[in-house]
């Protein structure tokens, strides 16, 4: 009985395509006059291909009017892109060859790769969403997200090699020479931090993202050196962890752990003949060990560990975050 009433159905089903096929053919005025069919067959069809709004970019757009007049007057420029002038040539130089859009007969007025860098480095020093940005320079939120995900890796894969090289011995001999120098502080490698970023609570996450500050947020984790430059970064940590935590889940710290990190050899301290390993420097919430010193506790602090503390050169890495979101 139940396979004989699904025959039924699937013979009537087709049936009804066949009689809407042949109406289709035999008549379009049925399709004008038919609302149902009309929404059917036209649904997602547009009727232009760029919107009346973006058509007016390289007229009204914020790149084509606002940007060429910042280039005359140094403050605002570096209040609207972050960086000096000369900073945005040189990066804009090195990474124009890989994000030129070549004119074609489907592409006929692509975005220019200075565009593009503007618009993504608007994205990261204001936070604005692509919908607010895709209004501003007259271009489609896809766009917009497109062209950031695009930039934002060729920033990386450029730039990374160039400005963030992986750590070898004669960069941390390096950095504990600039630690003495300026901050005072012999045979120390760089100092360590976290700080959150704030996100969006991903779906389905719990409270896996939620930290201490009562936001939702991922750890960066960091590395400076003692002129305020990043040498190692993690990025990706959940919110709740503490810096502790954070620090050891990372790769950096399983690759000291198992040797993996060309450190240099034990130095002798200023002044005399008595050799320590360099170290990275840290808060409290960091784990004390052969490669990372943290203060001491501020109970029970005698003047030798009060002067310790205030000598420990852990404020490179607050400076360096700083400098860094005050952009």
């Amino acid at each position: 009985m139940y396979i004989v009433e699904r025959r039924e159905l699937l013979r009537r089903g087709l049936h009804v395509m066949n009689s809407v096929s042949k109406m289709l053919s035999d008549s379009e005025d049925y399709l004008l006059e038919n609302s149902a069919l009309k929404v059917l067959c036209l649904k997602g069809v547009r009727s232009y291909t760029v919107h009346p709004l973006n058509q007016e970019r390289h007229t009204l757009g914020e790149y084509h009017n606002l940007f060429p007049q910042l280039k005359e007057y140094p403050g605002r420029f570096f209040q609207y892109t972050r960086m000096e002038h000369s900073t945005f040539v040189y990066i804009l130089d090195l990474i124009q060859p890989e994000i030129v859009t070549k004119f074609t007969n489907f592409v006929k007025q692509p975005i220019e790769p200075e565009e593009k860098l503007v618009i993504t480095l608007r994205y990261l020093a204001t936070g604005s969403s692509f919908k607010s940005l895709s209004f501003s320079f007259r271009v489609g939120a896809s766009t917009v997200s497109r062209i950031v995900k695009e930039t934002v890796n060729v920033l990386w894969n450029v730039l990374q090699p160039l400005h963030m090289q992986h750590p070898s011995k004669e960069i941390f001999a390096q950095t504990s020479k600039e630690f003495s120098h300026l901050w005072n502080f012999p045979n120390c490698m760089g100092c360590i931090d976290g700080n959150h970023v704030r996100i969006s609570c991903p779906p389905h996450s719990g409270t896996m993202f939620s930290n201490y500050k009562k936001f939702y947020s991922i750890v960066l984790l960091g590395v400076c050196d003692a002129k305020y430059r990043f040498h190692v970064i993690d990025v990706g940590g959940f919110g709740k962890q503490s810096d502790g935590a954070t620090f050891a889940s990372c790769d950096f710290y399983h690759m000291i752990k198992n040797n993996q990190v060309d450190i240099p050899d034990d130095a002798c301290l200023p002044g005399t003949n008595f050799t320590t390993p360099l170290v990275f420097l840290a808060d409290e919430a960091f784990p004390l060990s052969v490669s990372v010193l943290t203060p001491h506790n501020v109970e029970n602090l005698n003047d030798e560990k009060m002067v310790f503390n205030k000598r420990h050169a852990r404020k490179s890495i607050e400076c360096t975050f700083g400098i860094m979101f005050s952009k």
